[in-house]
């Protein structure tokens, strides 16, 4: 019984070190300090990782603010908009997970 339950935490394991989420191939590192820098307001929580926060389109709808996120204009909600001037991206930052939607967001230059 024993040996049983170490193969499965084993396996349980090694597939949740296979889900960790990679950033993709045109991310520039040298923003992954920034990027780990980011915090959900209120919780002060991370926004996860350069892997799950991307450069996105974004506009701003009823006054509030939509950003492109995987093909499709999300809203964001009011309480996870970031207030970084210090953005070295030049462009919106979304940081989002399908489970957990948008978890941060940091504006764009507005025009």
């Amino acid at each position: 019984m024993l040996n049983r339950i170490l193969i499965v935490v084993a396996t349980l394991g090694s597939l949740s070190g296979s889900a960790v989420a990679h950033p993709p191939a045109n991310t520039d590192l040298r923003f992954e300090p920034w990027f780990e820098s980011l915090r959900q307001p209120g919780t002060g929580m991370s926004c996860c990782s350069i892997a799950d926060c991307r450069p996105t389109e974004f506009r701003i709808r009823g006054g509030h603010y939509q950003a492109l996120v995987m093909g499709k204009w999300e809203d964001v909600p009011p309480s996870v908009v970031l207030q970084r001037t210090n953005n070295p991206t030049g462009r919106a930052i979304v940081c989002y997970t399908p489970y957990r939607g948008i978890m941060c967001f940091v504006r764009g230059p507005e025009t």
